[in-house]
């Protein structure tokens, strides 16, 4: 009777909801109200944290770019769901001055709204196959005045990168997936995204960020458990589909610690 009550009075109490699951199975229902409860729990830790705010920079430094793949289902993989954004190349691309501009160029629906971004000169980045250091500039382009096969008024992005040899950058921009075992035992995923002076080593800015999959794991009909997690997430990415929201959630707050060079 003293296992059984154990069991019962488990999910009511927070500070108990771990240790009292790991040996007791739990049925799905209440698998979702304990998880929504740790989740809940860690939203209280959660928030952007900007402690100094710099003017008029030109470039800066990505310590660690997103993978290219993007995690829909894998429960153990410690990659950050919550700051799912564009992947590899498309990841330093989207710090460059130009590229957001593009897109809104090539838009036919001018009342679509989005968060205005301005970009970079420049971004460095740390080739992993070499271990040397690159520096990515970007440029806009109407391909039709060369190539006859591209309409006429068509902007295209394109970017080039260089050995760098010049210092670098100020400012890095990082981040890392936060999350405990305990947490993805219930797909709650918690992410850190910091901002560095790179010359003190003082973090300037931080946005801690958590979500959960309501669902938990539930791949029923090509369900993407971590996609669907974004719409119960805090700081919240907004109404369903919330997914949609979260490409170029990293330059969003870049920019606003690290505000770009006026006119570029």
């Amino acid at each position: 009777m003293h296992e059984f009550m154990k069991f019962l009075i488990c999910p009511l109490l927070f500070s108990g909801l771990v240790a009292c699951t790991s040996h007791q199975p739990i049925e799905k229902t209440n698998r979702a109200e304990v998880a929504a409860a740790m989740f809940h729990e860690r939203c209280k830790l959660s928030g952007e944290k900007i402690y100094r705010t710099v003017k008029d920079v030109d470039g800066i430094f990505l310590l660690k770019i997103r993978p290219q793949g993007e995690n829909f289902s894998s429960q153990y993989l410690f990659d950050d769901p919550y700051g799912n954004d564009l992947g590899g190349q498309a990841y330093i691309r989207s710090f460059l001055h130009g590229s957001h501009l593009t897109n809104l160029m090539n838009m036919k629906d001018s009342s679509i709204n989005s968060p205005s971004r301005t970009g970079y000169s420049y971004v460095d980045v740390v080739e992993p196959a070499d271990g040397k250091r690159y520096r990515y500039t970007g440029r806009i382009e109407e391909p039709a005045l060369t190539d006859s096969a591209y309409l006429k008024g068509y902007m295209k992005f394109t970017h080039s990168r260089i050995l760098a040899n010049v210092p670098a950058p100020r400012y890095g921009i990082t981040y890392e997936d936060i999350s405990t075992r305990a947490d993805r035992d219930y797909w709650i995923a918690g992410s850190s995204l910091k901002i560095i002076d790179l010359n003190t080593n003082e973090v300037i800015a931080e946005r801690v960020g958590y979500l959960y999959d309501a669902g938990q794991g539930e791949t029923s009909g090509g369900r993407a458990p971590w996609i669907w997690a974004a719409d119960h997430s805090c700081p919240s990415f907004g109404p369903s589909p919330a997914f949609s929201s979260q490409q170029n959630q990293t330059v969003i707050f870049a920019e606003k610690v690290l505000h770009p060079l006026k006119g570029k």
